[in-house]
């Protein structure tokens, strides 16, 4: 590059800057204050917070835009009150009577005052617990009666909040855990780890007569466990009280139906792949019940009996493809009940819904969306 080039580069470069500056000194001569949100820009660190903070740039000023700073006056004002109508919604959920009081509306709740079952057996051969990464779960365990039952949680965020949590029963045999943890293909994964990766709490309980013995009381008893099991996580610092939740798959699912028959303790209750009535299982998970109250047996282990005592929203799903139990839903969902939400999602069964399903919910459950309002049938039209 010649010499003379440079020069008339060099010129070009000062007019240009001169041109800048004198148009901000001008801009600034007839500043109009009524635009803007206090004085124009000192430096370019200025602007660039503002932007971040959401705010728009008056270009004729170099000033916060007073619009615009208004618009997110008016939002914050809205969210703020969004806020506090939450806060006061929390509030009076944690306000309920104990669930010793709370319960006495429910049919199911009063069927069981006093009635003791003969259907119980001893665990002779209790699994082995679980030792799952502690980065992922750690040991809570809870009271229930004079039983002291393992159970495993999400770990303390240490960020200062509150957060939903939910306790989620498994299926097969639901008093007992292996590696629950672990996650399978998006065909049949009962994990339910999206509900953690949402940033909820997960509460994993052994019930009566899992892996600490005892003696299984076979959708009972341990309708008492998965309530202890709730004041148990209701007390750990970083979860909100008013809003656990209640989830379970298959057997965990009838079991989660006959909670929300008995109490109205949780936020919401979800069931996926529940069964009607308890002998529609086999022996291995229902060995029946012989001797005077043997109906009285079978029928306070039977959803479908209690229904019309559910006092909590309460959501029913189940894969419309085969192999499933979309006929017990089908059964269930024919009473036509309003915190009874029913959810068929076809060509999905009952075990690939799981993953179907658990994730939408797991992101609305972590922004505590309107309870009645976390799933609908029509999404899966």
């Amino acid at each position: 590059m010649d010499d003379k080039l440079k020069y008339l580069l060099g010129a070009l470069f000062v007019f240009l800057m001169g041109a800048f500056i004198l148009g901000k000194n001008r801009a600034r001569d007839d500043f109009d204050a009524s635009a803007c949100v206090g004085p124009p820009f000192r430096n370019v660190v200025e602007r660039n917070q503002a932007m971040e903070d959401g705010y728009n740039i008056n270009q004729r000023y170099d000033c916060i835009d007073k619009a615009s700073f208004d618009e997110a006056q008016r939002l914050e004002q809205v969210r703020s009150a969004e806020r506090v109508q939450r806060a006061q919604d929390r509030r009076e959920r944690a306000a309920k009577p104990a669930v010793s009081e709370s319960v006495q509306g429910l049919a199911l709740a009063q069927a069981r005052k006093g009635f003791r079952t003969e259907v119980s057996s001893p665990n002779s051969t209790p699994l082995n617990l679980p030792v799952p990464p502690p980065a992922l779960f750690v040991r809570s365990d809870y009271r229930s009666g004079d039983l002291v039952l393992p159970a495993y949680v999400t770990p303390n965020p240490h960020d200062g909040q509150k957060h939903a949590a939910i306790i989620w029963l498994t299926g097969g045999d639901s008093n007992s855990l292996d590696e629950f943890w672990t996650e399978g293909a998006a065909s049949n994964d009962q994990s339910a780890s999206a509900f953690r990766k949402a940033g909820n709490t997960m509460f994993f309980p052994t019930l009566r007569g899992g892996n600490a013995g005892g003696s299984k009381e076979y959708f009972f008893g341990e309708v008492e466990d998965v309530l202890a099991a709730a004041d148990h996580l209701a007390t750990l610092p970083y979860v909100d009280p008013a809003q656990i939740y209640l989830g379970g798959h298959s057997t965990g699912g009838t079991l989660a139906l006959l909670v929300a028959e008995t109490s109205n303790r949780f936020a919401a209750v979800i069931a996926f792949g529940p069964v009607a009535k308890v002998d529609q299982y086999p022996a291995s998970i229902f060995p029946g019940a012989t001797g005077r109250f043997a109906d009285q047996e079978v029928r306070l282990r039977s959803p479908i009996h209690w229904l019309h005592g559910v006092d909590t929203p309460t959501y029913l799903i189940e894969g419309a493809k085969l192999p499933s139990n979309a006929s017990s839903l089908r059964e269930l969902c024919g009473l036509k009940l309003a915190k009874v939400h029913c959810i068929a999602v076809p060509d999905f069964d009952h075990f690939s819904v799981l993953g179907k399903v658990t994730p939408i919910l797991a992101a609305r459950i972590a922004v505590q969306n309107n309870v009645d309002s976390l799933l609908k049938q029509i999404e899966f039209e």
